[in-house]
């Protein structure tokens, strides 16, 4: 991957490439945790003012995606998701940083998120990101398989 061909940028979360990434991660979460568990943002709740939509694409190619929610207090990571193809090659932390540096940019002094106990692969990369455990936040229910995860912005 190189750097003159990689862009992550502000999309529509409506574009038939990036609709069928964001399917791919519902089958992805629907193997996992039951529907009861998945408290994904579908396209429309994507496209509302308070949310930014990041796709991350290699020669025209959409190979991740996520988003920045805002919140009362603090913005929450939503959707993040990097295709398997592109899988190794880092993108995650890229998308990552890119939503730190918009809230930053806002002035959001945290940042929020819910992921699944049997994702070890994106625990890690929060965790080396310093997010650390956090109580329930929002609308979520307690308890397993959520684990929640916060990160103070400088």
């Amino acid at each position: 991957m190189t750097e003159q061909t990689l862009t992550i940028a502000p999309e529509a979360p409506d574009q038939p490439d990036v609709v069928a990434m964001l399917r791919a991660s519902d089958a992805y979460m629907d193997g996992l945790y039951p529907p009861e568990n998945n408290y994904m943002l579908d396209v429309a709740d994507l496209m509302v003012p308070a949310v930014t939509f990041l796709v991350a694409r290699r020669d025209g190619v959409a190979l991740g995606c996520a988003a920045l929610a805002r919140r009362e207090g603090y913005a929450e990571i939503k959707r993040m998701w990097v295709t398997p193809d592109a899988r190794g090659l880092k993108l995650g932390r890229r998308l990552l940083n890119a939503l730190e540096e918009t809230a930053r940019s806002e002035a959001i002094s945290a940042l929020m998120l819910e992921a699944g106990d049997e994702q070890p692969e994106a625990l890690g990369l929060y965790h080396s990101a310093g997010y650390e455990i956090c109580p329930t936040f929002g609308d979520y229910p307690e308890g397993a398989p959520s684990v929640f995860m916060a990160k103070r912005l400088g």
